[in-house]
């Protein structure tokens, strides 16, 4: 075991700040033409992302082909390959990244893996085939800064994902990895630390927007002889995934926060609540608290200090109402996932009866950096009311789907149609569902909010965890509400009435809409069960779940009164409200959709026109899909 001093810790961050400096130097080029080759006498470094999605395209393979044909040219002793975490711009990846000269490379595959190697590594010319194309130049791009999904970004959680190897410690301590916990412990008592923490404004980053400081805190006024660290990282949001991103890529952060909020409210242990559908997330984790114990970071007397922490990781089964702080409680402690009446507060009695403190992943990820750069350097950054920045996993109909990160106070427009490129195949643009199932959906009125907590929840929507999942104009609003609504009532833990029957009844209500069975008694019903759910409901789960339904109805009620009036969904996304026509001028009676429409519902001659019959029909769209003369349509 290697026990660290903090001289120790200076001399592992010298040595290491000298592996990063290629990167440190590169990530601020303007980038212009390639570097040199490994050839030459400039080390060269390829970083492959590693995070799940471009690990699912087989980024791994593309970094064991590259270093086999490394060997095979006699140069792996000159080029470093090294697997990170989340680049962020997924629609492209898998990514990969060459450096000195920053040239950055998008979907990547295994076959690419020679050209990569022999034209760039050891020629010196970009493959230009492999290089992002601009779409409204149609130029070449070859250096992220220069693209628009970057450049109103700022990353401060994400500061290391995507530069560093997320298990190896030593490029994290050349970071200024641990310099905060370090700094604390020789330098600041557990109150100056909160203070800083509360000056920088942090709020949580899980969707409740508490007061970082001021919930630490709580804790450290609470007496006990064993308190508890707990990282909520039990992200179960629909299309979400910032907090897995950061865990994949630098996991140490979430290590290194912990241990100083364990010294701030007087912890000696940690847990982290980890859902265990996120293996590449668990392992890293686990990597990096193996590697903070090996290096005396966690574990007995931190840095002769004095002052004891660790770590352990508790899985959890995927139940989303887990998120939920006193549910994910009772989950560790053996129970079933419920949320209980605050208070009293986890700070006074929350795991095994002992002052807890919960934070999520994203929120702690900021903790070291506040501590480095100072609290009134976060507090710089944002708006009065939410300072720092926000991570967003943007998803849906959007060109350039992702992970970003932005200062709070950054638009929705500018977040749409800068960072995300716009709505994919140039439709129109209709709505954005925020705080994923319980947030809300926002239009086209709402672009030019800048979002931060309380704007999004002025407009009936939330910043959650920081899903956010765009939709153009073949969305039906109707149906969106009825699919977060059916996902809440399936994650109910059904502990409370309001929850547990009333979002039944909701959903029950929207299910009778979509299949042309509503009237408009029913919308009355959406509105008024909805607002009394909020206002009795036990956990955030029930409060927030009727928000996609009465933020439909606040600013698509038009399309409602389409449903339940006319029967008909405009978006065409309702079966139940279609209706499929075959033109007689067109149909030239092939008989092709006839033999494949699996209801038997069409009948006709062949070479003559053929007719529908609307009481077999099951409007499942085989007979149009089928269909070559464009003789059938639906409305």
């Amino acid at each position: 075991m290697k026990i660290l001093t903090i001289e120790d810790l200076k001399s592992v961050r010298s040595a290491s700040a000298r592996r990063l400096a290629l990167r440190e130097q590169s990530d601020t080029m303007a980038g212009g033409q390639c570097c040199g080759t490994a050839t030459g006498t400039a080390r060269m470094q390829i970083l492959i992302c590693g995070g799940t999605g471009c690990k699912a395209s087989s980024s791994q393979l593309i970094g064991g082909k590259i270093k086999e044909i490394l060997s095979e040219k006699g140069i792996d002793d000159r080029v470093d390959v090294i697997t990170t975490g989340c680049f962020g711009f997924c629609e492209k990846g898998p990514v990969v990244k060459i450096i000195p000269d920053n040239t950055f490379y998008t979907q990547v595959t295994p076959e690419d893996a020679a050209d990569i190697v022999n034209d760039h590594i050891i020629s010196g010319k970009r493959v230009e085939r492999l290089l992002y194309v601009d779409p409204k130049t149609g130029q070449s791009v070859s250096d992220s800064k220069h693209m628009d999904f970057y450049r109103k970004q700022m990353r401060v959680a994400l500061r290391n994902c995507g530069f560093i190897d997320p298990e190896n410690i030593e490029e994290y301590i050349a970071r200024d990895g641990y310099a905060a916990l370090a700094e604390s412990l020789m330098h600041r008592s557990p109150e100056d630390v909160i203070e800083a923490v509360k000056r920088s404004g942090l709020r949580g980053r899980g969707g409740g927007g508490f007061p970082t400081g001021v919930k630490w805190g709580f804790a450290r006024k609470s007496v006990s002889d064993v308190k508890y660290v707990v990282c909520n990282a039990d992200e179960g949001d629909p299309g979400a995934f910032m907090d897995r991103s950061i865990m994949e890529g630098d996991p140490h952060s979430i290590v290194e926060a912990m241990a100083i909020c364990g010294y701030s409210i007087g912890s000696s242990k940690g847990l982290v609540y980890i859902r265990a559908e996120y293996p590449l997330a668990i392992h890293r984790l686990r990597t990096a608290i193996s590697q903070a114990r090996e290096y005396g970071l966690l574990g007995e007397n931190i840095l002769g200090s004095g002052f004891s922490f660790d770590i352990e990781i508790r899985y959890g089964a995927g139940a989303f109402v887990c998120g939920e702080e006193t549910a994910l409680i009772h989950s560790m402690e053996g129970k079933r996932g419920e949320p209980t009446m605050k208070p009293p507060f986890p700070a006074e009695s929350g795991y095994l009866g002992k002052p807890t403190n919960v934070n999520n992943v994203e929120t702690f990820a900021n903790i070291p950096v506040i501590l480095t750069k100072g609290p009134e350097w976060f507090a710089s950054i944002g708006t009065e009311k939410s300072k720092g920045t926000k991570v967003f996993a943007l998803a849906g109909k959007i060109n350039n789907v992702g992970l970003i990160e932005v200062p709070m106070g950054t638009t929705l427009r500018e977040v749409i149609y800068e960072i995300g490129g716009g709505i994919k195949g140039g439709r129109k643009f209709k709505a954005v569902q925020t705080g994923g199932p319980s947030g809300g959906c926002l239009t086209e009125k709402h672009l030019d909010i800048p979002i931060d907590f309380d704007n999004l929840l002025a407009e009936g929507s939330m910043m959650g965890s920081g899903g956010m999942i765009v939709m153009d104009e073949d969305d039906c609003m109707v149906s969106v509400a009825r699919f977060y609504l059916d996902f809440t009532v399936e994650e109910s833990c059904g502990k409370c009435t309001p929850c547990r029957i009333g979002n039944k009844r909701l959903l029950e209500t929207l299910n009778r809409i979509t299949d042309g069975k509503g009237s408009e008694e029913d919308l009355k019903t959406l509105s008024t069960l909805g607002k009394v759910i909020k206002d009795t409901a036990l956990c955030g789960l029930g409060q927030t779940s009727p928000n996609p339904v009465l933020s439909t109805l606040n600013h698509f009620y038009d399309e409602y009164l389409e449903h339940v009036r006319d029967r008909r969904c405009r978006a065409k996304q309702c079966k139940a409200l279609l209706t499929y026509m075959i033109d007689p001028s067109l149909c030239i009676g092939c008989h092709l959709c006839a033999k494949n429409c699996p209801a038997d519902a069409i009948i006709g001659d062949v070479r003559k026109p053929h007719v529908i019959n609307y009481d077999k029909c099951i409007r499942c769209g085989m007979c149009m899909a089928r269909c070559r003369f464009k003789a059938i349509s639906v409305s």
